[in-house]
């Protein structure tokens, strides 16, 4: 059982940015696609962005394209999300992910969430 654990939400004033980290507990982290989802209230659980295990393939929703940037450090069992040109519409709370390159069905384990809040 791999567990994950997230770092570096709160608030920001909307154009500013964020970065999330996500680090976890096992070597085999590194056998695996990385990532994260986002969930705001009233919504769905919808795919952010993913990376591979060799950190050779990224994939991006649209709505984050240009703005964020997903990376991974297989020695330290890290995956980091660097969130510039933030956007109220970004608030959530959001959940790093093994096992996905983009299907939530295809995840493995789950973080437990940090929450991002950006003011308009």
């Amino acid at each position: 059982q791999v567990q994950l654990v997230e770092s570096g939400g709160g608030l920001v004033q909307a154009g500013g940015s964020l970065r999330l980290s996500c680090v976890a507990s096992e070597r085999t982290f590194s056998d695996y696609a990385a990532g994260w989802f986002r969930q705001a209230p009233g919504k769905e659980r919808e795919f952010v962005a993913s990376i591979s295990w060799s950190s050779s393939s990224t994939t991006y929703a649209d709505s984050v394209k240009g703005r964020f940037t997903i990376s991974r450090d297989n020695a330290k069992r890290t995956v980091n999300l660097q969130m510039n040109s933030l956007k109220p519409e970004d608030t959530a709370v959001y959940y790093c992910q093994l096992g996905s390159s983009g299907s939530r069905l295809r995840v493995r384990y789950w973080g437990q969430g940090t929450q991002v809040t950006v003011s308009s």
